[in-house]
C-alpha cells in the first residue's frame, strides 16, 4: 500500500501514462493560492502572464505560498509512490488561460528539451486552482503514448502557442482517441514525462489557473554544459547533482527575485535557444 496511491492507481499510471483527477488541496487551500496569485497580480497591473521576463517559470522560487504548494504532503506522497523518496523540484510553470484569449498548447511530451538522466524516472504534477474542463481548455492526453518513448519535437511558432518555442511532437497523433483530464480546483494529475498532451483555448468564463510541477527522484541527473538548480522538496540528497536553490521568504522581494533570476538564466541558458516551459499544459 502507498503513502497516496493504491496499487490499482499505480499500474493505471504505468499503462495510461497519467492518473487524473487525483485529490491535493482542500478547497479553502486551493482559495487562498488563487487569492494569493491575484493579489500579487492586482499589485503589478498586469496578469503574471503579462509579465516581463520568466516569471511563468520556476515561480515556486518568488513566492512562500507556492513553496509550500510544491512541498504539500498530498502532492508529494502521490509522487513519491510513483518515483520514490528523495525528491526534487527541477521545473514548474504557471499555466494560466485568460477566458477567451484563444492561447493553446500543441501536442508534446513534458521532457524532450529537459536533458535528463534517465528521462523516465520525471513526473509532473499539475495542481489546479480553479476548475479545467474541456470548456476552459483542460489538458487532453493520449491514453498509453508514454510506452513510444521520447518522439522528436519541431518547433512551430505561434503568438497563441504558451510553448514559447512552439514545440511540437514531429509524429502522427490519433487526437480522436484523447482523454480530457478534467480537475476541480484543489485536485491535480499526474502525467509521465513521455505521455502526448495539448490543450485548447479557453471558451468558458473563468480562468483556467494551474501549476505544472516537475518532481524528479535525487537521483536523476542533468546532462549538459552547465550545472542547474534543482529544490530539495523531501527526504535527501546524496547525490548532489544540482545546486540547492534558495527558498522565498517574502513574496517578489529582491533576494527571491534574484535567485530567481539565476536559477533560470541556467535553466534556459542550459537548453540554448529554446525555452524549455513545459512541465504540463
Amino acid at each position: 500500500m502507498g503513502l497516496a496511491l493504491s496499487a490499482e492507481q499505480v499500474a493505471r499510471y504505468r499503462g495510461d501514462g497519467f492518473l487524473c483527477p487525483l485529490p491535493a488541496l482542500s478547497a479553502l487551500e486551493a482559495r487562498d493560492c488563487r487569492m494569493n496569485l491575484e493579489a500579487f497580480e492586482a499589485a503589478q497591473g498586469k496578469p503574471l502572464g503579462q509579465l516581463p521576463g520568466q516569471i511563468r517559470a520556476k515561480t515556486h522560487l518568488l513566492f512562500p505560498w507556492l513553496d509550500d504548494l510544491v512541498r504539500h504532503p498530498a502532492v508529494l506522497d502521490a509522487v513519491e509512490d510513483l518515483i520514490g523518496p528523495d525528491l526534487l523540484v527541477y521545473h514548474l510553470t504557471m499555466w494560466i488561460k485568460e477566458p477567451g484569449d484563444l492561447t493553446f498548447v500543441s501536442w508534446h511530451q513534458d521532457g524532450t528539451y529537459f536533458g535528463l538522466d534517465p528521462a523516465d524516472q520525471h513526473v509532473t504534477a499539475w495542481v489546479a486552482l480553479s476548475d479545467r474542463t474541456p470548456e476552459t481548455g483542460c489538458v487532453v492526453a493520449l491514453p498509453g503514448s508514454h510506452r513510444r518513448g521520447q518522439l522528436p519535437h519541431a518547433s512551430h511558432r505561434s503568438a497563441g502557442n504558451l510553448l514559447s518555442n512552439g514545440q511540437e511532437v514531429d509524429a502522427d497523433v490519433d487526437a480522436t482517441r484523447a482523454v480530457p483530464l478534467v480537475a476541480r480546483a484543489g485536485e491535480l494529475s499526474l502525467h509521465h514525462t513521455h505521455l502526448l498532451h495539448s490543450s485548447a483555448p479557453n471558451r468558458g468564463r473563468d480562468r483556467r489557473i494551474g501549476v505544472g510541477i516537475s518532481y524528479i527522484p535525487t537521483r536523476v541527473r542533468h546532462v549538459g554544459p552547465r550545472r542547474l538548480t534543482a529544490s530539495l522538496v523531501r527526504g535527501h540528497d546524496r547525490y548532489e547533482h544540482f545546486d540547492p536553490e534558495l527558498r522565498p521568504r517574502a513574496d517578489f522581494d529582491a533576494a527571491g527575485r534574484a535567485a530567481h533570476a539565476e536559477a533560470c538564466a541556467l535553466f534556459f541558458g542550459s537548453h540554448g535557444s529554446v525555452r524549455t516551459e513545459v512541465a504540463g499544459s
